[in-house]
């Protein structure tokens, strides 16, 4: 996963670390590390990350987040050593891709 540092001069420095995570196209992950204020949410960190700047097709009106794997409002504070992570939309429900798969003759070891 590359990891970066929020772009000079994106903020103040805060008194947390906070690092937000996303993967905006499938084989890539992107994780920049951000100094927090007391009391910041999700969206201000994903916000201070430049990360919507360099993503386009980050759409916080349609995709997820979550803090370390759990789903959260972008008004959730955060605490210092969070993981921010901005989902990106499933491109086939996770049902349907099992009986794809359930569907399809079993593999041959080799």
């Amino acid at each position: 996963m590359a990891r970066a540092e929020a772009p000079a001069g994106s903020a103040p420095v805060g008194t947390m670390r906070v690092a937000v995570a996303c993967s905006p196209r499938p084989g890539e992950a992107v994780e920049v590390e951000v100094r927090a204020g007391p009391g910041e949410t999700a969206l201000e960190a994903i916000r201070r990350s430049g990360l919507l700047e360099r993503f386009a097709e980050i759409d916080l009106s349609v995709q997820g987040i979550g803090v370390w794997g759990r789903p959260c409002p972008l008004d959730t504070p955060l605490r210092d050593g969070d993981r921010v992570e901005i989902y990106r939309p499933l491109a086939v429900d996770p049902k349907e891709a099992r009986r794809l798969r359930a569907t399809r003759p079993p593999r041959r070891a080799r």
